[in-house]
């Protein structure tokens, strides 16, 4: 039997030498990344597959991108949308591949685009602008920034989470019409600066990563009779020391969901945090320096042994082996020259 085939798609910005999004053959046993072939378009921030593994979609200064994928990888585009605002900074897909759900950090808006069943971008079907807080001269007014937009596992939710607010905000999602109505509000402590949501495997535990203060948010997740639930079980630093100029960056869990992993910026380090999957509760195992600057973005390759760091200030792609008995990572690579790297998917050929 042939072994599984995998590619990586990095999104870039282009204001330097960068051309668009990179694709790379994944070498699985030495957790190797070797450049196939760049896709072109301008600031591919964000990037996104399709659930059929036929499709690619993702953030450009125009707005937003489709790509049909091959049957090595490659990528070819199909069209463009404008999205009703600003660029956007996220993308995430419903798992029948119908909609693309934007978050817009320029604006604070939040946008539902309309997919066709060729793949293409059909156009927008909502956008919801979040407004800001604050109203006096002595009262500092909180702008909207929409760092992330995740579905539920169950997808009958969309959470925005709303950096410049301390929020994340809970939308219904109804499919049928094409809407995006408010359901509730996750409220995260002041000046917090939530960045990212995740949730389990088994669906029934939330995690949020806090920029500004580098803590690690746990929450039980179900849904009640008026919608989601959220409660608070845990909150944990993801430093291994206090650092003023650190912030929290980038948050994604291993393919097994036994770990998670944060990346933090100032310090250059990417934080290996243990789940009980039982309860849900977190311990930091341990900080490995990345040998770069401004780990922007982080994956953990199939096999759950090979961490993927994007060096966005440095330029490079670095990749470390886990070891979670010593609780520590080991670089693996020599690291891979791209310009300004910022986002990462790992995709199975079909």
């Amino acid at each position: 039997m042939a072994a599984d085939r995998y590619v990586a798609y990095v999104g870039t910005y282009t204001h330097e030498n960068s051309v668009g999004i990179h694709v790379y053959d994944i070498d699985m046993e030495k957790g190797r990344l070797t450049e196939r072939s760049v896709a072109p378009i301008n600031n591919p921030s964000n990037v996104v597959v399709s659930h059929s593994g036929k499709f690619l979609y993702a953030i450009e200064d125009e707005g937003v991108a489709a790509f049909s994928i091959d049957e090595n990888g490659d990528l070819t585009k199909i069209n463009s949308a404008w999205i009703g605002g600003m660029r956007a900074c996220y993308v995430e897909i419903d798992s029948q591949d119908r909609y693309l759900f934007l978050a817009g950090y320029h604006d604070g808006r939040v946008t539902m685009m309309k997919l066709n069943e060729d793949g293409s971008v059909q156009g927008i079907a909502d956008g919801i602008f979040h407004q800001g807080i604050g109203k006096s001269s002595v009262e500092k007014r909180l702008d909207p920034r929409v760092t992330c937009t995740k579905l539920t596992p169950d997808e009958k939710y969309l959470c925005a989470v709303d950096w410049g607010l301390h929020q994340i905000k809970i939308y219904e999602v109804d499919y049928a019409n094409g809407k995006l109505i408010l359901n509730d509000i996750l409220r995260c402590p002041f000046n917090s600066y939530p960045r990212r949501i995740r949730f389990s495997k088994d669906a029934r535990f939330a995690y949020v990563l806090e920029e500004a203060i580098n803590v690690l948010d746990v929450y039980t997740y179900r849904v009640g009779e008026n919608g989601p639930e959220f409660e608070k079980i845990q909150d944990i630093s993801v430093l291994s020391t206090h650092d003023s100029i650190a912030s929290s960056s980038a948050l994604e869990f291993s393919d097994d969901g036994k770990y998670l992993y944060a990346s933090i910026d100032g310090l250059n380090e990417v934080a290996v945090i243990k789940v009980n999957n039982e309860v849900g509760t977190v311990e930091l195992e341990s900080n490995t320096r990345v040998s770069g600057d401004y780990p922007k973005s982080i994956c953990m390759l199939p096999d759950n042994k090979t961490l993927v760091v994007l060096n966005h200030d440095s330029n490079e792609i670095r990749t470390f082996t886990v070891d979670h008995e010593k609780k520590c990572c080991l670089m693996k690579n020599p690291p891979i020259k791209v310009d300004k790297p910022n986002s990462i998917q790992i995709h199975k050929l079909v």
